[in-house]
């Protein structure tokens, strides 16, 4: 088999993450395209529109990310389906000379969504994670396979 989906992940016999991270991603759409009613609603505030995306979408999109390794392409996929939602949330910005209605700049956004973004996010949470593993008893077989030195199983 090239590929089939076991407890949410899509694991590929070239073991591609490009894959999985696409497949996340679609899922993290769908989920946001779910709420979209709800965060174009002028009775919530940001806060409350950035609580929705922390706790529904970015779950659905960071499903099993923890033994994500990614190369500079897939973080910068990451950063753009973030930027694109964070643009949704805060909503275009009226330009001080012009007024003229303009998308916000990542720098912008950087500075109103006022956390980590999701890149960090996964690397700190990945750092947590083999921090857990390593503490985890000699007996396990994942320490071995963690720590360079797996066994052989019979």
């Amino acid at each position: 088999m090239e590929q089939f989906r076991c407890l949410g992940t899509t694991p590929t016999n070239l073991n591609s993450l490009q894959e999985e991270i696409k497949s996340r991603l679609n899922s993290g759409n769908a989920c946001l395209h779910s709420v979209q009613n709800r965060l174009s609603s002028s009775l919530l505030s940001k806060n409350i529109e950035i609580k929705v995306h922390r706790t529904l979408i970015l779950p659905v999109v960071l499903y099993v990310y923890e033994t994500w390794s990614l190369t500079l392409r897939e973080e910068r996929t990451l950063r753009v389906f973030e930027n694109r939602v964070l643009r949704r949330i805060f909503g275009p910005k009226r330009a001080e000379m012009t007024w003229e209605w303009r998308k916000l700049r990542n720098e912008e956004l950087n500075y109103l969504y006022l956390s980590q973004n999701i890149v960090r996010a996964i690397k700190s949470r990945r750092m947590r994670w083999s921090g857990h593993v390593a503490r985890m008893g000699r007996a396990e077989l994942h320490t071995g396979v963690f720590g360079g030195n797996p066994r052989e199983t019979g």
